[in-house]
């Protein structure tokens, strides 16, 4: 009863702070509620979108509300390892060098355009990503947590692009493509920024702490005890080993991705106030978990097919547990 009592509790706080966003942040609900679950969940969110979608101020808000640092990267062409690590300085008041943390030392990190530095670049800061930790001459600096990076990339401009490794991909929890709003999102975002005192204070302002990082180490202690029945994880399996004799596609999914459904439906379940996952559960999650693992076939491609109508289409064919 008091792990019940803790969860609805969990909901509720996950509700308010959904309903905190959404008082600058319109529309686009499921992409704030999949950042929050790989927050809780330790991954780190993959976005592909155009610009002028309100990522940065997302990052903003989600850093106010939780009550944690966030920062911003801008990848370019010239961007260097050192430029998000830090790299040590010589100090003239103590002749001596000393380590100047780089912006990567945050919680919540928006990098954007990741694809737009060279693969030495964004491969440092994929490494952080699975790390936690900054190695600079043999000295390991922790970062604090929780960490999660969001790392953008623009679906139509390639020109100077560097295209991410698949076994760089696989380190992200979740893909996630955002859209242009719905038409009555869009006129509600124009009303806002009509409002006198929407533009007379900063964004962050507007919005209030509900969160610290002990609360957050709390909830993701919490949703480690979810519990998952076997049928579940034969379930997740099945899915994860389908990709990799589905037809449409070249390359299937690594066991990586049934980890990450696993630990994104403890915790999705954990947001509705269960001490239990569901098929539900593994159904909602296993599309944006999937979709930057797989590659599809050649032929596939030619045939016009699309990597979500292929998960869809292949998530039908799997029997749903019954518990």
């Amino acid at each position: 009863m008091e792990q019940r009592a803790e969860l609805i509790e969990v909901r509720d706080t996950i509700e308010s702070v959904l309903a905190e966003v959404g008082k600058v942040y319109v529309g686009q609900g499921d992409f704030v509620r999949l950042t929050l679950i790989a927050l809780v969940a330790g991954g780190h969110v993959l976005i592909e979108s155009v610009p002028g979608l309100g990522k940065t101020l997302l990052v903003r808000l989600l850093g106010q509300i939780l009550g944690c640092q966030f920062g911003r990267i801008q990848f370019t062409a010239d961007l260097m390892p050192s430029d998000i690590t830090g790299q040590p300085v010589f100090d003239t008041r103590t002749q001596d060098f000393r380590f100047r943390q780089g912006p990567v030392f945050t919680q919540i990190l928006l990098a954007d355009e990741i694809n737009r530095s060279p693969a030495k670049t964004h491969a440092a800061l994929l490494e952080i990503m699975q790390e936690r930790c900054v190695t600079v001459d043999g000295v390991t600096y922790p970062l604090t947590p929780p960490f999660l990076v969001l790392a953008t990339q623009n679906p139509v401009e390639s020109e100077g692009t560097y295209n991410l490794p698949e076994a760089q991909l696989d380190r992200f929890m979740f893909k996630l493509v955002v859209d242009y709003p719905a038409p009555k999102e869009e006129e509600d975002i124009l009303k806002l920024h009509c409002r006198k005192d929407f533009l007379e204070k900063p964004v962050d302002q507007q919005v209030s702490a509900l969160l610290d990082a002990a609360r957050i180490g709390q909830i993701q202690t919490l949703c480690q005890d979810v519990l998952v029945n076997e049928k579940i994880i034969t379930y997740i399996s099945n899915i994860v080993r389908k990709t990799r004799d589905w037809s449409p596609f070249y390359l299937g999914a690594s066991p990586r991705a049934g980890i990450a459904i696993l630990n994104a439906c403890r915790v999705q379940a954990a947001f509705a106030g269960r001490s239990y996952v569901i098929p539900d559960d593994v159904i909602d999650l296993a599309v944006p978990a999937l979709r930057h693992r797989v590659i599809l076939s050649p032929e596939a491609e030619v045939e016009g097919e699309t990597t979500d109508h292929s998960l869809l289409s292949m998530l039908k064919t799997i029997e749903v547990p019954r518990l």
